[in-house]
């Protein structure tokens, strides 16, 4: 009789014990998951930041590897640059003003094209003409594997006149390297040895 108590007790101790380790392994491996689990959560907080919006309310932003958008942001400031220095209106106060914004994205090459130009003549002729002139952007290639960053735009140059309308094939080249982030210059890259590659007639329509 006793035997068979002192066995019945050591069943069940070795049943508690078995208890005690499965319950300890769930414990370690709850425990563990929760770790991970806050870990990850801390390393999604850390990529963002809260902006106090003129002290009233809170705008959530992502804080991003500023790398990642470099590309992006360097075919922009591109197309920018073009936009402002090849949309030209019969207005010289309006020329001025484009080329104003336009030379805050660029160094003196860019003036220096500039002056070649009024030098000649062309914005007194586009004054005197009534033209109108846009340009559409096609494509901009940059290339990042070397620095500073070799750049070639391709674009369409619309000139509007009272007796047609031309489409020019332009083709320009340039260096792009980093700068200071500014109002006038929020992308941070600066063109250098700008030049233009290609300007020809591809079409004349009859007005």
């Amino acid at each position: 009789m006793e035997f068979k108590t002192l066995r019945n007790i050591e069943n069940s101790f070795q049943q508690i014990r078995l208890y005690a380790i499965v319950f300890a392994v769930l414990c370690t491996l709850v425990t563990g998951y929760a770790l991970w689990r806050s870990y990850g959560f801390a390393e999604q907080q850390r990529q963002k930041i809260y902006v106090l919006d003129n002290g009233k309310s809170l705008m959530l932003a992502l804080a991003q590897d500023a790398s990642i958008n470099r590309p992006v942001e360097a075919r922009e400031h591109v197309r920018r640059f073009h936009e402002l220095f090849f949309t030209l209106a019969p207005d010289k106060n309006a020329i001025e003003s484009n080329m104003k914004r336009a030379f805050s994205l660029a160094d003196k090459s860019a003036f220096n094209y500039y002056k070649d130009l009024l030098e000649k003549g062309y914005y007194n002729r586009i004054i005197s003409g009534n033209v109108q002139q846009r340009i559409e952007m096609d494509s901009v290639v940059c290339n990042f594997e070397t620095y500073p960053y070799v750049v070639r735009s391709y674009a369409r140059q619309i000139i509007i006149r009272s007796s047609n309308v031309t489409t020019r094939s332009l083709v320009t080249s340039c260096l792009l390297v980093n700068s200071v982030r500014s109002d006038n210059n929020p992308q941070g890259f600066n063109i250098e040895k700008f030049a233009v590659v290609e300007n020809r007639d591809i079409e004349v329509i009859e007005r």
